[in-house]
């Protein structure tokens, strides 16, 4: 029966990893992920990732992460039809990069001013929801303004 690989290596001080330093295990790492990005990773951090220790800006608590579409992308997902809805295709806002060329009826909650301009020059209208709510919203604060106490 042939000697184990093991007993082969015996006298050979590292038992074929080359230098000493390896083949240790997890140990030998450092840590895990960021550990060490305060202490002796401290240089890599300064030039690799330079903002990620610290403040930096802040949160708007009124911004809108809104998904927005141009004409142009709107005209090739439309193809032939003459109504799209963009709501249901997940698209919150349309924006007037593009050209118009055909009149298209577009359901949208928010749109520009620059890509109203364009379809309704083209002979089309933009339905919206959302402008619809607001108008009724400013109605209704108006009344609540004007209604004595």
């Amino acid at each position: 029966m042939p000697r184990k690989k093991v007993v082969k290596q015996r006298g050979h001080r590292t038992h074929g990893w080359g230098s000493p330093k390896k083949h240790r295990g997890k140990g030998s790492r450092g840590g895990a992920g960021m550990a060490g990005s305060k202490k002796h990773r401290k240089t890599y951090m300064l030039k690799y990732a330079r903002d990620h220790i610290g403040k930096h800006g802040f949160t708007s608590k009124i911004a809108k992460n809104l998904r927005s579409i141009n004409i142009r992308e709107v005209l090739k997902i439309a193809g032939k039809e003459k109504k799209i809805d963009l709501t249901a295709l997940g698209y919150d806002k349309l924006l007037g990069t593009g050209e118009i060329k055909k009149a298209l009826e577009i359901r949208v909650d928010y749109f520009s001013a620059g890509a109203k301009e364009k379809v309704e020059a083209a002979g089309g209208k933009i339905v919206s929801d959302a402008v619809i709510k607001e108008a009724v919203e400013e109605v209704v604060e108006e009344t609540v303004e004007e209604s004595p106490q």
